[in-house]
């Protein structure tokens, strides 16, 4: 590999990582850590699925399809892009994900040094920075990749390293089971927001590539899947480490919010030094996160609109919505993601999983829209179960679908409709 593909490699993979990484990000594994204790391998490994193994996957489906979510969703139905893909981009933009970065950057990065101050005004000097920095896509993967991530990683590689030559606490003894600390990583993944993320951010990638000259498809595959590559090594380590930190916390109080017990870790880890580095990390992490939430929005509506919403108007306009979403603060905004979360994550997952293992052997369309078919029937079911539709006789015979009690209900389903599809393609073909 040559140096510039080589410096292109490194410029890829770090803005992708830290498009990854942002405020859910930091905050989730150390209470995940927290919550198995003991049994913290096998949340690392079930995190480690949603969080990194399935939004590869997710780059890998649109690398495969095409250059953007479009050429996805166009592979199962005309209109599934434009529907799905806003219900994502929503979810992901000024609904739950960009208000999240603000109010988190807040809670760990400034409350602790100014107690007093408002957080209205932290958010106002938050997306006055994202908005600058967004309103101009062609630079955002550059200064992301160049400047913030290297920072970001450093920073973050000190706690994890030092927390683990000198832990706090031995492991912390362990309530569940390895089947339910395997759903409890498994599920908290999905306020990552990351496979969601993924297919939005596989275009963006995939541009930059194609703006740094690798424009023919076999070396723009090759550039993409490299720098996803970098990514997600990055992101092992960072889970990894940070999951480890929660198991060997120390931290006794039950009630203990996600910002309060990654500011403790910090501090016994670091002294007062780590409420700096972990106030930096915070920063770093949730504005390029902020920054490529918003300029994908601006991006796909856009597009949607066949550009009668311009690109700075619609930045504008998810700077506002998540300006004023970020002062709920960090724990009830993800309080508030989980059930349309726990709705369009089955979705998602079905879609990339299906088409990277499937998708050029199997053109036809009917096996992928019975496998969506089947994890939108079971992503709708555990979304009345989560909003309390359900009395107790309900709950048991719904708990007969395999694994529905643990949130992957859809995964069962999804095989027999997938196979359904074929069977009904081969008999109409005929």
């Amino acid at each position: 590999m040559n140096n510039k593909k080589t410096t292109n490699v490194l410029t890829l993979g770090f803005a992708l990582f830290a498009m990854f990484f942002g405020a859910g990000n930091l905050l989730l594994p150390p209470l995940i850590g927290l919550g198995v204790g003991s049994n913290y391998l096998v949340a690392m490994i079930a995190f480690g699925l949603t969080g990194i193994l399935l939004p590869f996957t997710g780059i890998l489906s649109i690398v495969y399809s095409g250059d953007s979510f479009n050429d996805l969703g166009n592979r199962i139905n005309k209109y599934l892009s434009g529907i799905l893909g806003t219900i994502i981009m929503i979810c992901i933009g000024p609904l739950i994900a960009i208000p999240r970065t603000a109010a988190t950057t807040f809670e760990v990065g400034v409350k602790p040094f100014f107690p007093e101050l408002n957080p209205m005004w932290g958010s106002v000097i938050f997306f006055a920075i994202t908005l600058v920095l967004a309103i101009r896509p062609s630079k955002v993967v550059d200064v992301i990749g160049n400047y913030l991530t290297p920072v970001l990683l450093v920073l973050l590689a000190l706690l994890i390293v030092m927390g683990i030559v000198n832990p706090t606490a031995d492991f912390l003894p362990s309530d569940l089971t390895m089947v339910q600390s395997f759903s409890k990583g498994f599920v908290e993944g999905y306020q990552t927001l990351d496979v969601l993320a993924s297919v939005i951010f596989a275009g963006i990638i995939i541009t930059a590539a194609r703006d740094k000259g690798y424009t023919d498809t076999k070396s723009k595959s090759q550039i993409v899947i490299i720098s996803g590559l970098l990514s997600t090594t990055c992101l092992l380590f960072v889970y990894g480490g940070l999951i480890y930190l929660g198991a060997t916390s120390g931290e006794a109080n039950p009630d203990i919010t996600r910002a309060e017990l990654l500011i403790e870790i910090s501090r016994n880890i670091l002294g007062h030094y780590g409420l700096v580095a972990i106030g930096l990390c915070m920063a770093f992490a949730c504005l390029t996160t902020s920054i490529a939430l918003t300029s994908a929005v601006g991006t796909f509506f856009s597009q949607l609109t066949n550009g009668k919403l311009s690109y700075t108007v619609l930045v504008v306009i998810c700077t506002l919505i998540s300006f004023g979403l970020s002062i709920l603060g960090v724990d009830d905004i993800i309080n508030f993601a989980y059930p349309p979360l726990a709705f369009v994550y089955p979705i998602v997952i079905t879609l990339v999983i299906y088409i990277v293992l499937f998708g050029k052997i199997i053109k036809s369309k009917a096996p992928y829209v019975g496998a969506l078919l089947a994890s939108t029937v079971i992503a709708t079911l555990g979304l009345l179960k989560l909003l309390g539709y359900f009395d107790e006789a309900t709950l048991t015979n719904l708990n007969k679908i395999p694994f529905f009690e643990y949130d992957l209900g859809w995964i069962v389903p999804s095989v027999i409709g997938f196979i359904l599809g074929l069977i009904y393609e081969k008999f109409s073909s005929k």
